[in-house]
């Protein structure tokens, strides 16, 4: 086969990579940081559901996950809903099931950044007369966001090599193209499947490494 077809369609594959990346991004960095006030509500009920919920997310495994919400409306009995979107309705589970997971790992971390935010700076802007919004958006997000930034850099790593195994679900990505190309008798495909995710977390690398710079002015 034609090196240059056999690199077009490892290119246009990892394009289904790089669409379940940015979309569980979109969706779970606000999720998590919306389930995240939930873990810290004085209202226990929800603090306790949401914390039973994140248990068992992160306890079970993201290959499980993906399979219940692609199957399971169907074995429940609740009809096919991914079937109705047609070629793209395994792309839309497969993000949905990340979108979950990830947002409950953005959580912790999320959870973790604004519990590590002195109690002090909080009572302080409260001596100055600031409303609890004004606290946060303006002392204490930008210290968050300081605090959660290298733990963030290790999940979005994660997470773009995770997208592999949205091919649990015969979702065409990179990592299941390539190994048709195996079937095939190609080797080669492989390594530069690996190439692929070696440049794209060397960017995200290379991103929060400039970003911990520009938030250096921040010290604990």
């Amino acid at each position: 086969m034609n090196p240059s077809v056999v690199f077009s369609q490892l290119i246009s594959t990892f394009g289904i990579n790089c669409t379940i990346f940015f979309v569980t991004l979109v969706v779970a960095l606000p999720l998590g940081l919306i389930v995240a006030f939930g873990t810290m509500s004085r209202f226990k009920p929800l603090a306790y559901l949401l914390k039973t919920v994140i248990w068992i997310i992160r306890g079970t495994p993201l290959m499980l996950q993906i399979i219940f919400i692609y199957y399971g409306p169907g074995l429940l009995h609740w009809g096919q809903p991914w079937n109705a979107m047609g070629t793209n309705g395994r792309v839309v589970a497969t993000c949905v099931a990340f979108a979950i997971n990830y947002a409950c790992y953005f959580s912790e971390i999320f959870r973790g950044g604004i519990q590590s935010v002195p109690r002090g700076q909080y009572e302080a802007g409260q001596v100055l007369g600031m409303t609890k919004s004004q606290i946060f958006f303006k002392v204490t997000l930008l210290q968050v966001i300081k605090r959660v930034i290298p733990p963030m850099g290790n999940e979005f790593m994660t997470l773009i090599k995770d997208t592999a195994l949205a091919n649990i679900i015969a979702t065409k990505e990179i990592v299941m193209m390539s190994k048709e190309f195996i079937n095939m008798g190609l080797i080669w495909p492989l390594f530069s499947t690996a190439l692929f995710f070696l440049a794209f977390c060397g960017i995200l690398t290379l991103l929060f490494g400039w970003l911990e710079k520009k938030l250096d002015y921040f010290r604990a």
